[in-house]
């Protein structure tokens, strides 16, 4: 069983996992449609990925796909630690460009559910940190966007001082006055 916990961004869940253990370990479901389903989300994830990171504080993000190939994702940290954010994009959202952010671990076992008409990304709270991603949306290079990790509009409070971050993202726009975010 899974439990839904709804962040003050409309769609954003936080999602924990009910462990049955026994003299033989554990076992949890990180996955149900069934379940899924009540939440009001019915997109089927079609990939999935395995971001492997070697240093504390490697910062990876903040990265989405603009529709027609927007995507859901489903975010689970499997080893180490994260720090996981998603800021909201969405043009006619009440929290347009707020953020949210949790540490995800493979202690805590939680699982962020990130919708449509959000960016995401990550810093690592340990050495050898590893995620999986289920994403709605087969990655679509043309469709790839990015903001600024660093950018003070949004004003991210990343809990480490930046360590290893690609070009690309150092490279990603600043927002200005005129962004209008994406149209779902």
């Amino acid at each position: 069983m899974m439990k839904f916990t709804e962040t003050n961004l409309s769609g954003l869940f936080v999602i924990d996992v009910e462990a049955h253990r026994d003299e033989r370990g554990e076992f949890f479901r990180t996955f149900c449609k069934r379940e899924f389903k009540a939440t009001g989300e019915v997109k089927e994830f079609v990939q999935c990925n395995h971001s492997v990171n070697i240093k504390k504080g490697t910062i990876r993000g903040m990265h989405y796909q603009v529709p027609p190939f927007g995507e859901c994702k489903l975010i689970r940290c499997i080893r180490g630690a994260v720090f996981d954010v998603a800021v909201d994009l969405r043009q006619s959202s009440p929290t347009f460009l707020q953020w949210f952010g949790l540490e995800l671990s493979e202690r805590n076992r939680k699982m962020i559910y990130i919708p449509e008409g959000f960016a995401h990304g990550f810093q690592t709270l340990s050495d050898h940190a590893e995620l999986l991603y289920q994403h709605t949306s087969f990655y679509e290079p043309s469709a790839e966007g990015g903001i600024r990790y660093s950018d003070k509009a949004i004003d991210i409070r990343w809990p480490l001082a930046e360590g290893s971050v690609s070009l690309k993202d150092k490279n990603y726009p600043l927002l200005d006055l005129n962004y209008t975010g994406i149209k779902i």
